[in-house]
């Protein structure tokens, strides 16, 4: 049973005091957060008030304009001036129309409704959509319609209708004109305060022309009037739905119609609330802080405790993660020397076996399986980043090229591949494995982002920077890059997915069809390379990946031919390696490739024969993981001797980031073990 220290006698009297202060900073922060609800409601109204202002104007200057416009038309017809009858009649109103503001339709009716002539087809609104009837109207009023939908282009319409006396005073009629319904918001959509502002304009009888308010009772001149007449700019309702909303009002009695500005009391008071809750979390926290104060000192050691077990619970699985990839990298190692003895002596076997027998067969068998477990150690040796890289100038169209015909054999229906290829003889310098990879993760990723199908678009070309650029996941220098872009129709990313987006094991899909690794291992190549990755995507409309790379200027490595392998010339060349299995297998090996080999089990031994006659040597074959001394380590300390001596360094398992180590210690070329005899020779024909 664990032990619980006693407790000293609870005194009340430091309690009372902790509750006297806290009901204190109660008692402020209520008094400020009543301020700050008075101030946030104030506020609002006031910026209400003036918006609603402004609107109002421009609706009055926008309908001004029209009427204007209209009753300068009105004039002219009066006048004679303008023609009701045929193609003129349309020519001149559709001309009327494009100079007017606003209007976009005219039409011209007499007084029993009937058409005389139009700026286009689109069909008269009827009188009995106006309001005030258009027979009973002044001389100098206007009417203003329902809004109405065009059927050709299905928009909104709302017109307005005066009257003109006719030419020369006979055959009096309506001039209407077309107003899109939305420009009667004006600037609103720019201006708005807030998402959840909404805007609607009203004619008298409460009909809504334009806007999104739908949730309000009808307007009516009464309720406007007794409105106004409490509080001409700002009200504060409950509308149909139960949600209170801050109200602007404003009225435009020259064209009888109202504007109404609406803000959601809950948004604008969403900061208080926040602010409210805070408050209540601070108090409560202030609270248990006082009630813990008691118990601190007794319970500080247990905390304690548990907080060292956390940390060293995180130390160990950090250590865990560590120690299995130490110990896969190991395991390939020794995995990678039996197969290497196993690949030399089958092949070797192979040439002594007679063509077509039995025993060719069984060796050819054996080394098919010799070879899987190779790849397998690749993949073990991928987990434990311990693989060899090579780093070679290639051509980058190849490569794509090849990923899409693997591509193209397995592509669902519906799926259709694009090619745009723009940079011709491009060049890079790395390792064109990598590159593969990460091109058919990208093209993968779009595919199974299109379900129904699509077309995926892979577009190469050359791009020439002279100054810096900032990209969605990386910054791009000034200089000449290679892009590469991969792009579908697919479902888009997510703002919330795009901030995760090339996190390891981050997957928006099922465990089944995606372990989160592929875009991390895109972003790690980009990385490896020096480059850069943009991102451009949104969700429904597809997504764009395009990669940088660095172009290389460097000339391409001569191909050696692939027929057969080519034979030495009795060189001599020094073979080391920790293990004599191996150093013995190397130098039968060798042998029969025509060259003159020495072996050695012994790194340190090797370095001093290297030492005493450099020049006897024409090529270094050396393990990575020796005891006393690396093969890089080895290489390091002869390059001052032999600067020019090739070294070919042969791992299993070398660690992280063993192409640069070997790089910089001046290593000519790294091979992955176990080694094919074909390999090998082809390698040291190149270095010799």
């Amino acid at each position: 049973m664990e032990f619980e220290p006693q407790l000293p006698a609870r005194s009340w009297r430091p309690w009372l005091v902790a509750l006297g202060l806290w009901l204190a900073l109660a008692s402020v922060a209520a008094l400020a957060l009543w301020r700050m609800h008075r101030d946030a409601v104030e506020g609002q109204s006031r910026e209400i008030n003036l918006l609603s202002l402004a609107l109002a104007d421009e609706i009055a200057r926008g309908l001004q304009g029209a009427e204007t416009a209209l009753r300068a038309l009105g004039n002219e017809l009066r006048d004679g001036r303008v023609p009701l009858r045929g193609a003129p009649a349309t020519q001149a109103l559709r001309t009327q129309a494009d100079l007017m503001p606003l209007v976009r339709e005219i039409w011209i009716v007499d007084d029993q409704g009937r058409l005389l002539a139009a700026s286009d087809a689109t069909p008269a609104p009827g009188l009995r959509l106006f309001a005030p009837a258009p027979a009973a109207l002044a001389g100098d009023a206007v009417a203003l319609s329902r809004p109405f939908a065009d059927p050709a282009t299905h928009r909104l319409l709302v017109a307005m209708a005066l009257r003109f006396a006719g030419v020369h005073g006979r055959d009096p009629g309506w001039v209407i004109g077309a107003m899109p319904a939305p420009t009667l918001l004006g600037a609103f959509t720019a201006a708005t305060p807030a998402p959840d502002a909404r805007m609607a304009v009203f004619r008298s009888d409460g009909a809504r022309l334009a806007g999104s308010i739908v949730a309000v009772p009808v307007l009516d001149e009464a309720t406007i009037a007794a409105r106004l007449a409490v509080r001409p700019s700002l009200d504060l309702r409950r509308f149909r739905d139960g949600s209170w909303h801050l109200v602007g009002l404003r009225s435009v009695p020259r064209f009888g119609v109202h504007m109404m500005l609406t803000r959601d009391l809950d948004a604008v008071l969403a900061p208080w609330r926040g602010a409210v809750q805070l408050s209540i979390f601070g108090a409560a926290l202030l609270l248990a802080v006082m009630a813990l104060a008691v118990y601190g000192v007794q319970r500080a050691d247990r905390r304690h405790a548990l907080a060292q077990h956390a940390l060293a619970a995180q130390l160990a699985r950090a250590s865990k993660l560590e120690a299995l990839g130490t110990l896969a990298g190991g395991v390939a190692h020794d995995f990678n020397n039996v197969l290497a003895a196993i690949v030399g002596y089958a092949e070797m076997a192979q040439d002594e076996a007679a063509p077509g027998s039995d025993q060719a067969r069984y060796l050819e068998r054996a080394l098919q399986a010799a070879l899987r477990g190779k790849a397998l150690v690749e993949r073990i040796l991928a987990f434990s980043r311990g693989g060899a890289r090579a780093s070679t100038v290639f051509e980058l169209q190849p490569v794509v090229e090849e990923v899409l015909g693997l591509l193209a054999a397995t592509l669902r229906p519906g799926i259709v591949i694009e090619r745009r290829f723009e940079a011709p003889g491009a060049r890079l310098r790395g390792d064109p494995t990598q590159v593969f990879e990460a091109v058919a993760n990208l093209c993968t990723n779009a595919m199974q982002a299109m379900p129904e199908g699509g077309m995926v678009t892979v577009h190469l070309e050359r791009l020439r920077l002279g100054e810096a650029r900032v990209l969605s996941h990386s910054r791009l220098q000034p200089g000449a890059w290679l892009v590469i872009s991969v792009s579908d129709v697919g479902t888009g990313i997510t703002d919330a997915v795009m901030e995760r987006l090339f996190e390891p094991f981050f997957t928006t899909r099922a465990a089944a069809s995606g372990t989160g690794l592929g875009l991390a291992v895109v972003h790690g190549v980009v990385a490896e390379f020096g480059g850069g990755i943009d991102v451009a995507s949104r969700p429904g409309a597809g997504a764009r990946f395009t990669l940088y790379l660095p172009e290389s200027r460097d000339e391409l490595a001569a191909a050696a031919p692939a027929s057969a392998a080519p034979s030495g010339g009795g060189q001599r060349l020094l073979v080391v390696d920790d293990e004599p299995g191996l150093v013995a297998l190397a130098l039968e090996m060798l042998r029969g490739l025509g060259y003159d080999p020495v072996g050695m089990n012994d790194p340190a031994a090797a370095l001093r024969a290297l030492r005493e006659a450099p020049a006897a040597w024409a090529a270094v074959i050396t393990d990575e993981v020796m005891p006393g001394l690396t093969g890089t380590a080895l290489t390091q300390a002869l390059r001052p001797l032999a600067p020019r001596l090739p070294v070919l360094l042969v791992s299993g398992y070398g660690g992280a980031q063993l192409a640069q180590r070997a790089a910089a210690a001046g290593v000519t070329r790294v091979l992955a073990k176990p080694l094919q005899r074909a390999e090998l020779a082809q390698a040291l024909s190149q270095l010799l």
